[in-house]
């Protein structure tokens, strides 16, 4: 059984930028745990523990959805939370750029996945890049810290969406470990 999902990868650019803002965030509020850099990733689909048949199906599911798309661009957009103010779980960066095609792309996922036997998820697809999870509940100050940064810029970066990956996912202390099983180009003209 291997922990899955398929995923946008992101490039080394896009990594040392978010680097530098965790590292920031970090020294800002030392309290929260934040992601290792080389780790991020936008999830398109949590697949959970499969076995290898349902491992060939996802394999299959991203090469079709990669047929039907082509590449297109995205870019940081912001800070936020999911949890209300007083007690956020998760600090991301949202993403701006084509959003209609990373939709449409997830939606083929989406689909392909279905079509495979996978059950959909319920929840609507939030695209973002997760760069902490927060067990604890923070002090005052440290949410003040938190709500003071939301508002601050990211730095300007912009990239190409050009490959959907196959990931497996281990759960490793202090981290999460993801690997790319198999790398499939969006390659519709």
């Amino acid at each position: 059984m291997t922990r899955t999902f398929l995923a946008l990868e992101l490039p080394d650019a896009v990594k040392n930028t978010l680097r530098r803002q965790i590292e920031r965030l970090g020294r800002a509020i030392p309290e929260i745990h934040w992601v290792n850099p080389d780790s991020l990733h936008l999830t398109l689909a949590f697949l959970g523990e499969i076995d290898d048949a349902q491992l060939m199906a996802a394999s299959e599911s991203a090469a079709a959805t990669v047929r039907a798309n082509a590449p297109f661009t995205l870019r940081l957009d912001g800070l936020g939370t999911f949890g209300s103010a007083q007690a956020p779980r998760v600090v991301w960066v949202g993403l701006a750029g084509d959003k209609a095609r990373l939709m449409q792309v997830q939606a083929t996922v989406a689909d392909e996945l279905a079509a495979r036997g996978f059950p959909r998820e319920q929840r609507p697809f939030a695209p973002h890049l997760t760069l902490a999870r927060i067990k604890r509940p923070l002090s005052d100050a440290a949410l003040t810290t938190l709500a003071r940064v939301q508002r601050e810029p990211l730095p300007k970066m912009t990239w190409q969406a050009d490959a959907i990956s196959v990931m497996k996912s281990e759960l490793l202390r202090p981290s999460a470990r993801y690997t790319a099983l198999s790398h499939w180009p969006l390659c519709l003209p």
